[in-house]
């Protein structure tokens, strides 16, 4: 299953992590690193950081990405800060730089 597919099931199944990446990648990696044999309750910081480092676990850059591009495409994956954003924030940025809105 390639990171996208990955990420849409997690927004559809647990819709907060429609809003928090942080906890979007450790619910990744948590399954991969079962997948990769190792407890994640119990593995040492140093062994996941050599499994991010070796490129075993998915980075957690393609993740926010895989989950951005999938909340521009589908409204129904989109959590509360990407209408904050995309609403209130963006139209005081034009409006501060002088665009018509």
């Amino acid at each position: 299953m390639n990171t996208k597919a990955i990420v849409s099931d997690l927004l559809n199944e647990k819709p907060y992590l429609r809003d928090d990446d942080n906890k979007l990648c450790t619910h990744i990696w948590y399954k991969e690193m079962k997948i990769l044999g190792y407890d994640p309750h119990n593995i040492p910081a140093t062994d996941f950081l050599l499994l991010y480092a070796k490129n075993k676990v998915t980075l957690a850059p393609s993740i926010k990405r895989a989950r951005a591009k999938l909340q521009e495409e589908n409204i129904f994956l989109r959590g509360k800060k990407y209408y904050i954003r995309k609403g209130v924030a963006q139209d005081k940025w034009k409006s501060k730089l002088g665009y018509n809105i």
